[in-house]
């Protein structure tokens, strides 16, 4: 016994009814080994000789294997009892005013199993075939191999390394000037966002989002306290004009590709959209979300560079190499590094550092940038055999848009009514197929052109020529059952 521990009065009897329900619940898995007696013995500080009494009940019963000099194991025979629900009521715990708000949102989609369909179009996911698992794994290799002269916190802004780096790839991929220091590495662009809902906005301000928009960029902001104010979109982004009138602590736009329509927002809109910050003493927030992904359109300046003192940038590799990941990055203008730096600190410290220096490694060496332009050319043939496919399905009873770039596009049923989205998601899903509708991405029904229509945000990035060919059938069959269905219906 380690001198210095007090003895627990835990007996024989305790010991084994624990064990025996971690075997039935599965804890230990098939034919996984228990702690030896002397570790638990001394984990629990008691006597060897109480768990090895614990030990032999166990064994007696079935529940576990022992062989001379091996630890024990769960015996094959057992099988796991199915897991029980452990809940009671219990007295009303005080949620602050944050929490109260949070527990109000709609509850956000699960990644469910995908492997169950056909063909899923979930926006947002990507190839397994297309990460670069080899130079992934040799990067981070090299990052653990890495003897520091002891284990310790890092910068709260994130790896100095990668931020040089990112500082490289900002200016070579989107002319964006910046200096490291800016650059503030985070848990993907959400953690971003959250960071500056909590620093920029008070309960009661205004923030201006567009409509439709990133729905959790919307939910985020809101958990604040601060109000919406919803912007419509075109096919040139945000209708800035409309904000001739309106006061408000925030902005959040996605200028380069609009998220979901996919509009490109002209220089005498992010003009306009400058000065409106200007008067407003306001910060945009500029999400580049999925820059490195255009097809028919050339590259688009940052906003960031037309104004720097009034623009956070956030960027973000989940769109390149995974959402697993989890590394974005913020771009802050120089007087508010400080309280960036110290809000990230408090938040977790910082980001891991052996996944930043793993990118770091890759962007350095060129390879990072190499796989970009890989992944662009697949998403591309992707992107063509979608749009190719739906074209002969559905020929002019539908239209497209956001096809331009990125990695999805949303599609209008110009003779389904939004009334049936429910019945074609639905029934979608009950022919193996993954569909989408743009609709919850709006804070106000849609107007203009697609005003009434039923939409659906298609992401393609993680389907093969296959999936999606087939997809496309399941999805013009599913279509012409709905139209049937509403036809006798009226």
């Amino acid at each position: 016994m380690t001198k210095g521990r007090v003895r627990t009065s835990l007996g024989a009897r305790q010991i084994y009814e624990a064990l025996k329900d971690q075997i039935r619940s599965g804890v230990f898995g098939d034919d996984g080994q228990l702690p030896s007696s002397r570790i638990l013995a001394n984990e629990l500080c008691v006597s060897r000789t109480t768990v090895t009494a614990a030990y032999e009940q166990l064994l007696a019963e079935g529940f576990i294997t022992v062989r001379q000099g091996s630890r024990p194991r769960t015996a094959a025979a057992v099988h796991p009892a199915p897991p029980v629900k452990a809940h009671q009521p219990s007295a009303a715990m005080h949620l602050s005013a944050f929490g109260q708000r949070v527990s109000s949102m709609p509850e956000q989609r699960r990644s469910q199993a995908a492997g169950r369909l056909v063909a899923d179009f979930r926006y947002g996911d990507l190839a397994q075939s297309d990460f670069p698992a080899v130079n992934w794994k040799r990067a981070m290799n090299a990052a653990m191999a890495t003897r520091p002269d002891r284990l310790a916190y890092d910068d709260p802004r994130g790896s100095q390394r990668l931020r040089k780096a990112l500082q490289g790839y900002l200016w070579r991929a989107r002319m964006l000037q910046c200096e490291p220091e800016q650059i503030v590495v985070v848990n993907g662009s959400q953690q971003g966002l959250d960071l500056c809902a909590r620093l920029l906005l008070d309960a009661d301000d205004k923030f201006v989002i567009e409509n439709p928009c990133y729905a959790m960029a919307r939910q985020i902001f809101s958990s604040t306290g601060a109000a919406a104010v919803p912007i419509d979109v075109d096919g040139e982004g945000m209708q800035t004009g409309a904000l001739a009138d309106v006061s408000a602590r925030l902005a959040y736009v996605t200028p380069s590709h609009q998220f979901p329509l996919g509009g490109v927002m002209p220089v005498s809109r992010r003009q306009q959209l400058l000065e409106w910050a200007q008067r407003n003493d306001a910060c945009v927030i500029e999400d580049d979300y999925d820059s490195e992904y255009r097809y028919d359109i050339s590259p688009i300046p940052t906003l960031y560079g037309l104004a720097k003192s009034h623009v956070i940038y956030l960027g973000t590799i989940s769109k390149t190499l995974s959402p697993m990941l989890r590394i974005g990055y913020l771009v802050i203008p120089y007087d508010l590094q400080q309280v960036f730096a110290t809000a990230k600190q408090l938040t977790d410290r910082h980001s891991p550092v052996a996944e930043q220096e793993a990118l770091a490694s890759l962007i350095e060496s060129g390879l990072y940038e190499r796989h970009v332009r890989k992944v662009r050319r697949l998403n591309g043939q992707r992107r063509e055999m979608l749009m190719g496919a739906l074209a002969r399905r559905f020929g002019d009873s539908i239209s497209i848009e956001g096809a331009d770039a990125g990695l999805h596009l949303v599609l209008w049923f110009r003779d389904l009514p939004a009334a049936l989205e429910n019945e074609l998601v639905d029934g979608a899903r009950e022919a193996g197929l993954g569909v989408y509708s743009v609709s919850r991405l709006y804070q106000t029904p849609a107007a203009g052109f697609h005003a009434g229509c039923l939409g659906l945000i298609m992401g393609y990035a993680a389907l093969d020529a296959r999936q999606i060919a087939r997809g496309v059938d399941i999805l013009a069959q599913v279509v012409a059952r709905v139209q049937a269905f509403a036809f006798k219906g009226t």
